[in-house]
């Protein structure tokens, strides 16, 4: 048996095919598709909206499994429903290869070879960047990109731009994208991680054909900015959701037991040691001190010689997901200490409460709110909730603490 009916038949039991998105590249096409068909039967095409030979030169390939639409929309379009075609199919994996010549057929083993190692995982063709032939905006765009899903994943990659790849398109079908052009491939990678689907790179060869000869509908321009764009979302999500959710998970992916056995049991303070230390965690993750709070609270249990580590994942009950909770039950606490209020009953109840009214009046005052009725009402309302707000972190602090006392005391008696 040759080498290519070995990879022919690899292709087949492994559910993998070749998925080709192409739109106008009449002068590359046929030798792609006779370079792929040499290593794989399971060959999908994709005709994104072709308006030149394209779909002539398709018809002299019969084997090939082919999904043509009339109106060009992109190549991000054309692979999401290209890994629609090929799921339908039954294909369970694609390796995705650009029809301008770019590619090597001959890595393609290097993609099954990937595939057998970690068949979890998407794997992006990985190209030298620093060879002469690279132009400079794809040098360029290609650190950008990497320099953003980095921040998105904390995933550190060579090449994010390269669409030599394999993709689990069985693992992709529950995620809902958004993008149809270039910038799709970004939010391919950067989805699929935060849903924990591996990303990884190998090595592969590319070819860049003189200036005068190469053939792109990359748009510079429109289609930079819309990367930029979708990088803007994606920094957006990941910093109030993903970065959180991936907090609490590495601290709950440990389970429960095993936080417990490590800060509560095992470790050597006491009860009281380590009550105090989720006081001063809950306290300062609850009050209405925010860019302050993880300092505040790490630097109180340095001083106290507390349970750091334990005020370290305490104080973070201020994440995102809790914070409006937090901003509602402070309000609300507020609102049943102060009964409703007048400024007038504020200023005499007690120094404390005249103390932070007056505080908000200044503040308030320094935005220049001519309409004196507003400025009263968002002076009441932020007396409320700081009010609310310190009171509710005193009692959480006070509850949480009693309750790890209590939990220590019978976990250590066990």
């Amino acid at each position: 048996m040759s080498d290519y009916s070995t990879y022919k038949t690899l292709f087949k039991s492994l559910k993998c095919c070749v998925l080709v998105p192409t739109y106008n590249n009449e002068k590359t096409l046929a030798q792609v598709l006779a370079d792929v068909l040499l290593y794989s039967d399971d060959v999908c095409v994709v005709n994104d909206g072709s308006t030149d030979s394209t779909l002539e030169i398709l018809n002299q390939f019969p084997q090939i499994k082919l999904l043509s639409y009339a109106k060009n929309k992109g190549k991000g379009y054309a692979l999401r429903k290209g890994f629609e075609f090929a799921r339908n199919n039954g294909y369970d994996y694609a390796i995705t290869i650009d029809s301008d010549g770019q590619h090597y057929a001959d890595d393609l083993p290097v993609f099954l070879q990937a595939l057998q190692d970690d068949p979890n995982a998407i794997f992006i063709g990985a190209r030298n960047m620093d060879q002469a032939t690279v132009p400079g905006k794809s040098s360029f765009g290609n650190k950008f990109s990497n320099f953003w899903f980095r921040f998105e994943t904390g995933i550190d990659l060579p090449d994010t731009q390269s669409g030599y790849r394999l993709y689990p398109i069985s693992r992709l079908k529950d995620i809902w994208f958004i993008t149809r052009k270039y910038e799709f491939e970004v939010e391919v990678i950067v989805r699929a991680a935060w849903k924990g689907i591996g990303v990884k790179c190998i090595p592969i060869k590319v070819y860049y054909p003189p200036a005068g000869e190469r053939i792109t509908h990359f748009r510079p321009f429109q289609d930079f900015s819309r990367i930029s764009v979708l990088n803007t979302v994606l920094v957006f999500f990941t910093l109030i959701w993903i970065k959180p959710r991936d907090f609490v998970r590495y601290i709950l992916g440990k389970s429960i037991r095993t936080l417990i056995q490590e800060y509560l049991i095992k470790s050597e303070e006491s009860a009281w040691v380590k009550a105090l230390s989720v006081m001063v965690g809950i306290f300062f993750g609850i009050a209405p001190l925010w860019g302050l709070q993880l300092i505040l609270a790490i630097g109180v249990a340095y001083v106290f010689r507390l349970n750091k580590a334990i005020a370290i994942i305490t104080a973070n009950i201020s994440i995102p997901p809790m914070i409006p909770f937090i901003l509602y039950g402070s309000f609300e606490t507020g609102k049943l200490i102060l009964h409703g209020k007048s400024a007038e009953d504020m200023m005499q109840h007690s120094a404390i409460l005249r103390l932070i009214y007056t505080w908000m009046s200044h503040v308030i005052l320094s935005f220049h709110i001519k309409n004196a009725e507003l400025a009263a009402a968002i002076v009441r309302n932020l007396t409320q909730y700081i009010v609310g707000s310190f009171t509710l972190a005193a009692g959480a602090a006070i509850l949480s603490g009693a309750v790890t006392f209590l939990l220590v005391k019978i976990l250590k008696r066990d």
